[in-house]
């Protein structure tokens, strides 16, 4: 095909999109008007980038060189049907590759997030972009990783490669590729096109350290705890003159995860107008919207591309009839197949909804003036400390909570190994160390001293285990705040059923502090009286919800509760 004919093909998948003629969600459709309009904006001299029609094809004819390993279209014995792309799949690789600087000629997009549903062709994107970063890019010394928290996913995209390679001869003899058991080699001696020590492998965690990659492919981020992966792999390109980092990825049960807030970035890039963009961040998502019945025959196309060709509608009616059936399925089925993010545990949050009230941007000094609540949560000396404030403020008649954190750990959990989150929360400076083994209280109690002279804190709301003599030395230099014991009772049972009805009208808010949201995912709400009253508790020993139990808190005192369920401290 010409470069035409693949132009035509993605102008006709994108036409299909806005016509409403291929059912698609918000971000896939927002995702093609940015192509267009992008397209309308490079004609202008304001806009730094083109689009170079030849550049974005190149990497799609040779795509379509290759062999199928997989499924009906493999064959062992060498008469594999070559892979033939789709419109979408043209699209989002036409974007990674077509978009060109003015100033240099190199590529805009330095980190794409592509998130679609099991079985719509992921491994063949993955596969297909790091063969050609590989042998195609001109990249002196190509380093291709394919990266993952296991050894096991990070073979499911390197696997295909490596078969691609050995089952095509003229790919090897071309680029005088070498396919070793955990590398992809380019020899100097037979590569036409790829200078020497070019590499593609799988890698697991941590790249070494002298590693300097030029594409890195991030697979099935959902299942990634935290962003190392992610930062080593970006902070390694900075030799490179046009690096990519390709997250391709299902959606998953952890929305307060690093995978979720790459889809949230990406989000507010495609939300965003025209000059409030990520200008190197692309991406799309192909799932379901907010409002959709998920028991609809109707969505199973918005989140699967490829429905009918490499995933077949029979095949997802039945997996959607046995979710229908089996509540115990639902969850995979609108993970996997209709890329919904959802919590698996039993947990007490909706947490895709806490995941959706963070707001990076807001800042404690906005609230100067506010009715403010502190809710105190004391730790053994070994673990977690929480300080949480809770503003209130009125926005269209309605009442809205704001919440933001100090939490206080021992500097000696930084060297635990089973508590690395710990180690990047407390340098992206979500956590407070404390010198030694154990919490300094004199800190906790200094800090919040301070922060009841600068707001307006009306109340302290305390666990009276262990924070009996913090609290009566914060009223001691702060006499107008008043003391109220809230004790991890049933007694709070009101203000965790209020806590989640706001949560879901919209008018609970946070900083997006990734520790607050860590614990509040850890909440598990413990019943009595068939439901009626419900207590925090957490399953596992390490789970901790001190910053959760402490937001509870604080809250509780700002509704209308029975008397009887607290207790006022008398100083």
């Amino acid at each position: 095909m010409s470069a035409t004919d693949h132009l035509d093909d993605i102008l006709a998948y994108c036409d299909r999109v806005l016509s409403g003629e291929r059912p698609a969600c918000q971000w896939e459709r927002l995702a093609v008007e940015r192509f267009y309009d992008d397209f309308e904006r490079s004609k202008t001299g304001d806009f730094e980038f083109y689009f170079d029609v030849e550049k974005a094809v190149q990497p799609i004819k040779f795509i379509e060189l290759l062999p199928h390993v997989k499924g009906k279209w493999a064959n062992r014995k060498g008469l594999a049907k070559r892979i033939q792309l789709e419109g979408w799949q043209k699209f989002i690789i036409a974007n990674l590759f077509g978009w060109l600087k003015k100033s240099t000629g190199y590529r805009r997009f330095v980190v794409a997030y592509i998130c679609v549903s099991r079985k719509n062709g992921k491994s063949i994107i993955a596969a297909g972009v790091g063969l050609y970063m590989l042998v195609q890019d001109n990249e002196f010394g190509a380093e291709v990783y394919c990266g993952a928290t296991t050894e096991k996913q990070a073979w499911e995209v390197f696997r295909p490669a490596k078969q691609m390679v050995e089952r095509t001869p003229q790919l090897r003899a071309a680029y005088g590729l070498t396919a070793h058991a955990k590398r992809l080699e380019c020899d100097k001696k037979g590569s036409r096109h790829t200078p020497d020590g070019s590499k593609f492998e799988p890698v697991i965690g941590k790249p070494g350290d002298g590693a300097s990659p030029s594409c890195a492919i991030l697979d099935e981020v959902h299942e990634h705890d935290d962003d190392v992966l992610f930062d080593t792999m970006l902070t390694g390109m900075g030799a490179r003159e046009q690096p990519l980092l390709l997250m391709i990825t299902t959606a998953g049960t952890n929305p307060s995860g690093p995978c979720f807030q790459h889809q949230k970035d990406l989000q507010r890039t495609l939300s965003a107008n025209a000059g409030e963009r990520n200008e190197e961040l692309f991406g799309i998502v192909y799932g379901i919207d907010k409002n959709d019945d998920w028991t609809s025959t109707e969505v199973l196309e918005k989140a699967n591309p490829n429905i009918g060709i490499s995933v077949g509608k029979d095949y997802l009616i039945a997996r959607q009839k046995d979710a229908m059936r089996s509540p115990r399925k639902q969850n995979a089925f609108k993970i996997k197949h209709l890329d919904e993010w959802v919590y698996a545990k039993n947990a007490w949050l909706n947490m895709v909804d806490w995941a959706n009230a963070a707001d990076t941007s807001l800042e404690r000094d906005d609230f100067i003036g506010c009715k403010a609540i502190k809710g105190l949560d004391m730790s053994s000396k070994l673990d977690i400390t929480a300080d949480v404030t809770m503003f209130e403020k009125m926005i269209e008649g309605e009442q809205h909570f704001f919440f933001f954190g100090n939490y206080y750990i021992p500097e000696a959990l930084l060297k635990d190994p089973d508590k690395q989150l710990y180690v990047e929360w407390e340098h992206q400076g979500h956590l407070i160390t404390c010198e030694g083994d154990t919490i300094d209280y004199e800190q906790v109690q200094s800090n919040a001293i301070n922060e009841c002279r600068l707001f307006d804190i009306e109340e302290l709301a305390f666990d009276p285990w262990g924070a009996t003599q913090i609290a009566q030395n914060i009223h001691k230099a702060n006499s107008d705040i008043e003391l109220v014991e809230v004790p991890q009772s049933y007694a709070i049972s009101d203000a965790m059923k209020e806590f989640e009805r706001l949560l879901k009208e919209g008018r609970i808010h946070h900083d997006g502090n990734p520790a607050l949201s860590w614990m509040m995912g850890n909440v598990v709400a413990k019943e009595i009286d068939d439901g009626k009253k419900i207590r925090p508790v957490k399953e596992e020993r390490d789970n901790k919800i001190d910053g959760a139990v402490a937001a509870i808190m604080a809250l509780s005192r700002a509704i209308v509760i029975d008397e009887q369920q607290v207790e006022h401290y008398g100083v």
